[in-house]
């Protein structure tokens, strides 16, 4: 076992960070399915200023579902975004054209992404350094699969992953950066990592960021959970010290389950 895993947590750290939880709503919604599920968001979750709350809906979404959280304190998030500032990239999305639609956070290198879309630790890098230079926030995402965590392997793909998708960036910037944790075996099975798994995978990030940058970085930056999260185990899972909260996905497409884990989580 190597130096960092050794490392205890830090007792009772997520009382310095505040809750963030966000709706990736993948390839779902019409632009009418969006405002009707955001418009109950918005009376739902009115009282509440506990938790950052974050809807990532589809791009062609994005203008609607921006006009429709103006006032409100619900964030808008985009799921994925170009390296490059305008140009001929077909098919891709810069950071110019998010901030139309007061975009604020940007998924980054999800999994499904990183398998489909094969995207490099390297390319995300240079997306987050985008995304910060455009005064964005990036929520990063790492995670093994179940082939990776019963092989071992589970701390040498989160090095690997964390160090990679992070290369480059300042304190300050780290500070900025949201990480989500989301073990790829979790993600739409059904299946949920226990609290201790979930605990200790991200503790172990933690520690990677204490000896990337310094202990004081590591301790103000908000590391979500993500993968199958759902009302009935979110309370468990934003008790732990270095769980600061979810990035959600089935669950966030209908408006009482996604209401139901944010108010579980306070």
């Amino acid at each position: 076992m190597n130096e960092i895993s050794k490392v205890e947590p830090i007792e009772s750290m997520n009382k310095e960070r505040k809750l963030i939880i966000a709706g990736n709503w993948k390839m779902n919604k019409t632009v009418a399915e969006a405002l009707s599920l955001v418009n109950v968001l918005k009376l739902d979750l009115a009282s509440v200023k506990e938790v950052d709350v974050v809807v990532c809906p589809p791009y062609t979404a994005l203008e609607s579902v921006s006009k429709a959280v103006l006032d409100s304190n619900i964030r808008l998030g985009a799921q994925n975004m170009s390296e490059h500032n305008f140009g001929a990239y077909t098919g891709e999305v810069c950071a110019g054209m998010l901030k139309e639609f007061s975009v604020r956070y940007v998924i980054l290198g999800h999994s499904e992404r990183r398998q489909y879309q094969k995207e490099s630790d390297a390319l995300i890098a240079t997306k987050a350094a985008a995304v910060h230079a455009a005064a964005l926030k990036p929520i990063v995402c790492v995670g093994e699969t179940l082939e990776e965590r019963e092989g071992g392997r589970m701390e040498s793909v989160l090095r690997t992953q964390v160090e990679g998708s992070l290369a480059g960036l300042t304190k300050e910037q780290m500070v900025e950066t949201i990480l989500a944790y989301e073990p790829v075996w979790a993600i739409g099975t059904g299946k949920t990592a226990s609290t201790e798994q979930a605990q200790e995978a991200q503790a172990f990030i933690r520690k990677l960021l204490t000896a990337k940058f310094d202990e004081a970085t590591a301790r103000k930056v908000r590391i979500q959970y993500g993968g199958s999260v759902k009302p009935s185990n979110a309370r468990e899972l934003m008790s732990q010290p270095d769980v600061d909260g979810a990035l959600v996905g089935g669950a966030s497409l209908e408006a009482r389950s996604f209401a139901d884990i944010i108010r579980n989580a306070i």
